[in-house]
């Protein structure tokens, strides 16, 4: 397995480690391992159960009316007829 890195990235990560009593492939592993986490757990935690449950239960609304103003009015207008 071979990776290429930026030459003075690498030699400022290896002064890195060294100062902190590390060998510059911890440090490496220990970002990945970190990222990793970090992107599985913001993918799962994206919508919440309860609002994937409603997903699909209201009409559609326009894209270009984002905040569903125009939706709402129209709503208004048909109720109150």
């Amino acid at each position: 397995m071979e990776v290429a890195i930026n030459k003075n990235i690498y030699k400022q990560a290896s002064d890195y480690a060294k100062e902190q009593g590390l060998n510059l492939s911890s440090v490496i592993e220990d970002f990945l391992k970190r990222f990793i986490v970090r992107s599985k757990a913001a993918n799962e935690q994206d919508i919440p159960d309860v609002v994937k449950s409603l997903l699909g239960a209201a009409e559609n609304i326009d894209n270009e009316d984002l905040n569903a103003r125009e939706f709402y009015y129209q709503h208004l207008e048909e109720k109150y007829r």
